[in-house]
């Protein structure tokens, strides 16, 4: 991938209200706002969550304010909850985020059987 191609991607994610990135530490991903990246993909994500998939359960922790060295990056993406579409506006929102929850330990157990 070109560095004008990396700059034009990150540029578009930059927008987003929350971005989804994934790192090479096993199962484990960082949500929070971009800020600012450089032409290595280094990244400074403000009000960063690290969110960790493992076989005792889902786990997170806020980490504030963090760089992310370009080289531990899988991908970067949109934050899941935000591609969740519900035909009833009632629910609330900390409902609609449980059962994301919820179908995704499923579909991780399912997957390690």
């Amino acid at each position: 991938m070109s560095q004008q191609t990396i700059s034009r991607t990150l540029s578009k994610a930059i927008l987003k209200p929350k971005v989804r990135i994934k790192l090479k530490i096993w199962n484990t991903y960082l949500t929070g706002k971009l800020v600012k990246f450089d032409n290595y993909m280094n990244l400074i994500v403000e009000d960063a969550k690290e969110i960790y998939f493992g076989r005792g359960g889902k786990r997170s922790k806020s980490l504030g304010t963090v760089m992310i060295r370009g080289a531990s990056i899988i991908f970067i993406g949109q934050d899941r909850k935000k591609l969740i579409f519900s035909d009833n506006d009632t629910e609330s929102k900390d409902a609609v985020e449980e059962d994301l929850h919820d179908k995704l330990m499923h579909r991780k157990e399912a997957e390690d059987s």
